[in-house]
């Protein structure tokens, strides 16, 4: 969720939909090649950040789409330890990491374990910063499966 956050910069992540579509991108590589090759066609998706196949916690179908439960907690751990800051607008936080949460994410990002996901977090940022009901949208348009799958199906 760091090395996520910190690939959109300062300007950060408008919106918690915005940050679980993004997030969802990154945890299902093969749902984030189909949309690369349906938005941005010849751009190489990059390695597989999770090479065994296995995603540790899978996300949820929810009102809005993919959800992790955990988001709560996490944001908050985060926010807590000083990595990533929130600025309100109305309803909407917009999320961005602090100077020291860049400085962790750089060095977890110039590790084996962790480049991967850090090149994947930063093709979401350069192919799809849309608006988190246009990244909805487009999930639902292009994976019709999520879509009818009930609340609380684990994706």
């Amino acid at each position: 969720m760091l090395i996520l956050v910190d690939a959109f910069g300062k300007a950060g992540i408008e919106g918690r939909m915005k940050l679980a579509k993004l997030d969802f991108l990154l945890r299902y590589p093969d749902r984030f090649t189909t949309l690369v090759e349906l938005r941005a066609p010849g751009i190489a998706a990059g390695e597989n950040p999770w090479l065994t196949g296995d995603i540790e916690q899978r996300m949820i179908r929810y009102r809005y789409g993919p959800w992790d439960p955990a988001y709560y907690g996490l944001l908050g751990a985060l926010i807590g330890k000083g990595l990533i800051t929130t600025r309100q607008r109305g309803s909407v936080a917009t999320y961005a990491v602090t100077p020291a949460g860049h400085q962790l994410t750089k060095a977890l990002a110039a590790t084996d374990s962790w480049e991967s996901v850090r090149e994947r977090a930063r093709l979401l940022h350069r192919h799809f910063n849309l608006t988190g009901t246009s990244l909805k949208d487009l999930i639902y348009e292009t994976f019709p499966d999520i879509v009818n799958a009930d609340w609380g199906t684990h994706l």
